[in-house]
């Protein structure tokens, strides 16, 4: 059969199924193979929260979402515009998310009564004209899939498993992407394996053809290479960029790194990446706990390495002495979180931003932090980058807040000039700095940053623990001058630290804009997306954005006062909106969205066009 051929600026798509049936891998092979042809991309990952949710109802569903186009994109897209669900519990998780007209493609062998029962379908959907708003394609993927692989002697129950490469290769036919590289990829992953390897390749193959043979789809689609910046690009996920970042601040510094973890939903993935590296300097701890995974990585610092630990809420909480007690150390350490839905256990699979007054306040004492927020998936590398900088040059702790949306989403990311990066000096002590050739551990910079020591060093011989400081001699003191002197100075270290980081820049076209939209973190894509659709409203509003949380960037307030309306956009109920009103006394009004999802900009723009025009939306 013939097609024809449109071309497309975007499209959105969603893969949805159980668990088992390979929806993730799906789709991060159908992002890899746009990535090859050059399209700009946003993903979102979604998981179920619960380890083995039973199979076939709601709570076990799995979903992929690609956002791919030939222009500038910054988020994973609003509604889907194609939604391949594989069994009925898909459908109805996902099909409120679908564009009315959008395109339905199901497997019609799992829509069985049992099944639809099971998610509260009193007849079947794709028969019962409930879809009829949609262009519906139900296939028996399940049963091309077991006739495709019929040659390659596996039963039933795994030969059904290849459908999800099946159908792959019907959207790669659809949307004009090869399947070279996904072949590629299955020799690879499967060379061990190779009746598996050969079954998942006939399946593709299979897909592909159905779509070239078949009658159901009159017309095909390509989306052109986007006009990205010139140089070597890969697909990365936030926490792979991460992990990447760290290993480039210690290579920078000539130190090794040290991880000390423990598995935590969603940051588990820069254990698992760390781990692939230890021919390049890295040393990765599985630990029993969260404490004693810092209290390694602690350890690892003061003996001359860079330390760093990874974690989730939940695990900050537990951290939090021996953050307070690197603050009172002033070593360097680098505690990255990625934030999920809380509080307690909550959902660890969805996204969130509520860890930030946790960051900034969540320990014992006056023990203030630096911390930083990453704005993207390859944004990750330079904010890990960036603190692994603060924390050497500085002798401090520094927190990384990204979320499970930056760490499971990917896009583009050009590959930085690593020798263009600059070098860290880690400034160790190599001879006595006090009167008669002793060693004095808190003599301070003029960044306040002390004295650093490598234990064995000799001649170098000091105190450590955790009981407060004497100035100068890190000696135990109790005497009350001395504490509050200590405090100050800690506090006067970290603000001064304003003085390293850049200024905010405000993304004002027209300058006429009197409504600033101020995000951090992951707000970021959703905030420029719907600022541009405000614009081509013909409304004027301006955009700022924060990576330095603390201390906060030095012509911030300044920035704040010059437009009439403040709006901050957060994953939480104001967190950052309150530290803003609190530090400069503006009117800032905060935009909350707290759903394990990143904000939509189809919703955020009707309530952004409101607030510009004047409308008290809060």
């Amino acid at each position: 059969m013939t097609s024809t051929l449109h071309s497309l600026d975007r499209v959105v798509i969603r893969f949805a199924g159980d668990s088992g049936d390979g929806m993730q891998l799906t789709g991060d092979r159908f992002t890899a193979d746009s990535a090859a042809l050059g399209n700009d991309f946003a993903t979102l990952p979604n998981f179920p929260a619960e380890i083995r949710a039973p199979q076939g109802t709601i709570a076990g569903v799995s979903s992929f979402q690609l956002h791919f186009a030939d222009t500038d994109i910054r988020t994973p897209g609003d509604a889907p515009d194609v939604l391949v669900v594989m069994n009925p519990a898909a459908l109805k998780a996902n099909l409120p998310d679908l564009a009315r007209g959008g395109t339905i493609i199901a497997d019609a062998t799992d829509f069985t009564k049992r099944n639809l029962t099971k998610v509260g379908y009193e007849s079947n959907p794709l028969e019962d004209g409930t879809l009829e708003a949609y262009q519906v394609h139900a296939l028996d993927l399940t049963g091309q899939t077991v006739a495709a692989v019929k040659d390659f002697g596996l039963g039933r129950k795994e030969a059904s498993r290849a459908k999800n490469m099946y159908a792959l290769g019907l959207l790669s036919w659809l949307y004009s992407r090869p399947l070279d590289r996904t072949i590629e990829f299955l020799d690879a992953k499967f060379d061990h394996l190779p009746q598996i390897r050969d079954a998942n390749k006939a399946a593709l193959k299979a897909g592909y053809d159905y779509g070239e043979t078949t009658e159901g789809f009159a017309v095909r689609f390509e989306v052109k290479a986007a006009p990205l910046e010139t140089g070597l690009y890969r697909q990365i996920t936030g926490n792979k960029a991460l992990a990447m970042g760290l290993m480039t601040g210690a290579a920078k510094a000539g130190l090794k790194l040290f991880l000390g973890a423990y598995p935590i939903t969603p940051a588990s993935d820069i254990l698992h990446e760390l781990s692939k590296v230890k021919n390049h300097g890295v040393m990765t701890f599985q630990a029993e706990d969260e404490i004693a995974a810092i209290g390694a990585a602690l350890g690892a610092s003061y003996g001359g390495n860079l330390g760093v630990t990874s974690t989730s809420g939940p695990g900050m909480a537990l951290k939090s002495e021996f953050i307070s007690l690197a603050t009172m150390l002033e070593l360097p350490l680098v505690i990255c979180d990625v934030q999920r839905a809380g509080p307690s256990t909550g959902m660890p699979t969805k996204t969130e931003q509520a860890d930030l007054q946790q960051a900034l306040y969540g320990r014992h004492g006056e023990a203030p932090v630096p911390v930083l927020a990453a704005q993207s998936p390859g944004d990750c590398f330079t904010t890990a980058f960036e603190a692994c900088r603060i924390a050497l040059k500085y002798r401090t702790p520094v927190i990384v807040l990204t979320d499970g949306y930056l760490a499971n989403g990917a896009e583009p990311w050009l590959v930085p000039d690593l020798e263009a990066l600059p070098a860290i000096d880690p400034g160790f002590a190599t001879e006595a700095n006090g009167p008669d050739d002793t060693f004095l551990p808190y003599l301070r910079d003029a960044n306040l940053a002390r004295a650093l020591a490598v234990p064995g060093t000799p001649g170098l011989e000091h105190r450590i623990g955790g009981i407060e400081k004497a100035d100068g001699t890190g000696n135990i003191s109790y005497a009350p001058a001395n504490h509050e002197l200590m405090v100050n100075l800690r506090q006067q270290k970290v603000a001064g630290i304003v003085r390293d980081i850049p200024d905010v820049v405000v993304d004002d076209p027209s300058g006429r804009a009197d409504t600033l939209v101020v995000g951090w973190g992951s707000t970021w894509g959703p905030i420029a997306e719907t600022a541009r659709r405000v614009r081509l409203s013909g409304r004027d509003v301006a955009v700022a954005h924060v990576r330095h949380l603390n201390p906060l960037p030095g012509n911030l307030g300044d920035v704040l006062r010059a437009y009439r309306r403040v709006v901050v956009p957060e994953m939480n109920l104001g967190q950052f909106t309150s530290l803003l009103r609190s530090t400069y006394l503006v009117d800032a009004r905060v935009y909350s969205r707290v759903r394990g999802l990143p904000i939509s900009p189809a919703e955020f723009e009707p309530d952004l066009i409101d607030i510009v025009d004047g409308k008290d939306v809060r």
